[in-house]
């Protein structure tokens, strides 16, 4: 039981986390474009959190984000490109202090 709740509270660190960069580099959805994404992206493997789990939840908010197609274009060639084989990235206890 403890460990599921660690989990929990580490998704929740984790989910704070990535909100906080998405706002220092997107500001807002209508302000995320192919240039602001990409430095999303790399603010959140510089904080150790798994780019594909940012984008899974900037694509949650895919209708309020002008030019999606483009965006998502760009973000997967990011993706692609950072992460060994577009692989998720393991996520450290210590990445997380």
């Amino acid at each position: 039981m403890e460990s599921q709740f660690s989990n929990f509270i580490d998704e929740v660190f984790m989910q704070g986390k990535m909100e906080n960069v998405f706002s220092y580099t997107c500001g807002s959805w209508q302000n995320c474009n192919q240039t602001t994404i990409q430095s999303f992206l790399s603010q959140c493997m510089e904080y150790n959190i798994d780019p594909q789990y940012c984008m899974s939840w900037v694509e949650q908010h895919k209708d309020e984000i002008p030019n999606w197609g483009a965006v998502s274009e760009t973000s997967l060639g990011w993706v692609n490109e950072h992460t060994s084989s577009g692989s998720p990235i393991s996520i450290t206890e210590q990445g997380l202090s």
